[in-house]
């Protein structure tokens, strides 16, 4: 692995997996998405950014995952399963094709893993698969604990494990080995549908790296509550003797919020990590490349300060700012893993810690074209004004839709938009697209709703809601054409970013 330097003109497209289209109710990780590597790849765009890919939990939100380390099992593919003589290839099942019905899928996929592992047990399927899973069950330290702490869930009907029976919600040994053995098959599946997802997920990984195209991982900065992560390890969170979060996350109020927010994910034990040699998140980040090249880090600032709210708190309000790791963590999980190609997410309101943390590092910070019209030229978010080692987007995956902030912004704004980048009334998006690919910054990214000039329908997340959100799916015909691809070629084209002998 390489550090991310300034050197490395490109371009990327956002596009998290569930939004890839099929006919199975979500996008998965089969055939549908090697084609979306074939098309980057042919257009010269050698970046695809995704969200987390982990197993979600509330809201399906892949910010709030069951483990740091699983995968997200929605994501097989059932014609790969199909392909490995696990399934037959099921009918189609009639769910939406423009968003993603999590009610209907998951219990459905669930019936189709649940079918692929009981083939498995008779037999079917490649002999060498049962090489391939032991060997996977032997290289994943995570795995036990995770497989253990869904299996419990599940016969406790999905509840947060801050819920369960105290004999199971700390550990006892005899409940848990007592369960382990009445449940061996349950476990046993939780264990063979992850091997399926990174079976699957390697196989898409090695596809993408033979094409030239480059993935962009995502790290929440915190770990969910509900988690095998903070159930397990208990030690490595700020929890009282009842494993019960004395602290939580979130940040303190601004413009966007008078009561700021309250995101309730346990809080680390910084110190415990550091008289560990920051063992645990040097693992997070390894397993987080060897799914991803490069790694976004969300929040990056609490590695420098973050907000802490005592537990129990209604709002966001009465927290205080506490010191984080800063430089020493990075020293340590360096020294661990060796270069990290690093993505900063430094939006917001920042401390004058977090840009000096941030120089630091060396990691290229991040700049979003839609925040920069509210004031004058000097506004850092106008690309006049990016340094090179920066990662700029028209949006991300919080933001609403280019098209949909060019419909609401203030006039002002769109004002200032307009003569900053040349707008074009009938196309408004193109002029953000052609002033972010002209940048000096050295990676150039878009929200693939931008390039399908999609409005506010289209966008994945609103930040502070729980309704509809991460439902959003491109439907076949937007991208079976080359429209995209086109479209994407001649901006790397015209703005030198077309990736060296990767277009085909």
């Amino acid at each position: 692995m390489q550090e991310l330097g300034g050197d490395d003109r490109s371009s990327g497209v956002i596009l998290h997996p569930t939004s890839l289209p099929g006919p199975y109710g979500i996008g998965d990780i089969g055939p549908a998405a090697h084609r979306w590597v074939d098309l980057l790849a042919g257009s010269g765009t050698s970046l695809w950014q995704i969200l987390p890919v982990g197993p979600t939990g509330y809201g399906d939100s892949p910010y709030q995952c069951f483990s740091a380390f699983a995968g997200n099992v929605n994501l097989v593919s059932p014609a790969l399963l199909a392909i490995d003589g696990l399934i037959d290839l099921p009918p189609d099942p009639g769910f939406p094709d423009d968003h993603v019905d999590y009610g209907a899928v998951i219990p459905w996929k669930r019936q189709i893993l649940t079918e692929a592992f009981a083939r498995f047990e008779a037999g079917h399927g490649d002999p060498l698969l049962r090489d391939d899973f032991e060997r996977f069950g032997n290289e994943k330290n995570w795995l036990d604990d995770y497989a253990l702490f869904m299996a419990i869930k599940t016969a406790f009907g999905g509840g947060s494990w801050q819920d369960w029976p105290d004999e199971f919600r700390l550990r006892e040994t005899g409940t848990i080995e007592s369960f382990r053995r009445q449940h061996d098959g349950a476990i046993s599946l939780v264990r063979f549908s992850q091997f399926l997802f990174f079976r699957q997920w390697d196989s898409l990984r090695r596809h993408a790296a033979d094409r030239g195209v480059r993935i962009i991982g995502d790290v929440p900065i915190f770990v969910a509550g509900d988690s095998a992560d903070v159930w397990a390890s208990p030690e490595r969170f700020l929890l009282d003797e009842e494993r019960r979060p004395t602290v939580v996350a979130g940040v303190p109020p601004d413009y966007f919020s008078e009561t700021g927010q309250l995101w309730g994910n346990p809080l680390y034990d910084w110190n415990h990590h550091a008289e560990t040699g920051y063992a645990w998140w040097a693992d997070r980040l390894r397993s987080t490349f060897d799914i991803a090249d490069i790694a976004r880090i969300d929040h990056f600032r609490a590695f420098a300060d973050y907000w802490e709210i005592p537990a129990g708190a209604e709002t966001a309000i009465e927290g205080v700012w506490r010191d984080g790791p800063g430089m020493a963590f990075f020293d340590a999980v360096r020294e661990r893993l060796g270069a990290l190609p690093i993505i900063a997410e430094d939006l917001g309101d920042l401390s004058a810690k977090v840009p000096e943390l941030l120089d630091q590092t060396g990691f290229p910070g991040m700049r979003v074209l839609t925040f920069a019209f509210s004031t004058d030229e000097s506004d850092s978010f106008l690309p006049h004004n990016y340094p090179v080692k920066t990662v700029a987007y028209t949006g991300t995956h919080d933001n609403d839709t280019t098209l949909g902030w060019w419909r609401t912004a203030p006039e002002s704004e769109r004002e200032f938009a307009a003569r900053y980048l040349s707008i074009d009334p009938e196309d408004p998006v193109a002029g953000f697209l052609q002033g972010l690919w002209n940048s000096r910054a050295v990676f150039a990214i878009a929200p693939l709703q931008d390039l399908l000039r999609l409005g506010s329908a289209a966008r994945m997340n609103e930040p502070g809601t729980t309704d509809a959100n991460w439902q959003w799916r491109v439907l076949p015909d937007q991208i079976a054409d080359d429209g995209i691809a086109t479209q994407l070629g001649h901006l790397n084209d015209r703005y030198g970013r077309a990736s060296v002998g990767q277009v085909s």
